[in-house]
């Protein structure tokens, strides 16, 4: 593994600290804007630049087409993080994120779903 990556990996693997904190304080059953709330406080406490509810357009054929998609969070502008709390993580849910990937050109995302009794359980990286 080059540098870069091992870089992206330790990014990665901080912001995961950072939802496993939130989510040792919050537990299971809230509502998904109650952790990206507390998720992006966590993450500009380590020192992580956040942008949240951010709108991506889509570009067809030159022009851009306003389909309000909106990422939940992006930190540092290398990774998309899309929040879940659900009972269970669906392809549906994948195929957003990687989605979210393309049309962005960020290469590097984390599903990360707080409706489980052990987070780690609930987290799935991507890379494109």
């Amino acid at each position: 593994m080059d540098l870069h990556n091992q870089e992206k990996d330790a990014l990665t693997a901080k912001i995961i600290g950072c939802a496993i904190e939130v989510h040792r304080e919050l537990g299971p059953g809230l509502l998904e804007s109650a952790y990206e709330n507390c998720l992006a406080y966590e993450l500009r406490l380590a020192g992580f630049k956040v942008k949240q509810q951010i709108e991506l357009p889509v570009i067809y054929k030159g022009i851009e087409i306003d389909c309000k998609y909106r990422l939940d969070l992006v930190v540092d502008d290398k990774v998309i993080l899309e929040l879940k709390a659900v009972s269970q993580l669906e392809s549906i849910h994948e195929a957003q994120l990687l989605t979210y990937l393309k049309l962005s050109k960020i290469h590097r995302g984390l599903l990360i779903n707080f409706n489980t009794p052990l987070l780690r359980n609930g987290i799935k990286r991507f890379v494109l």
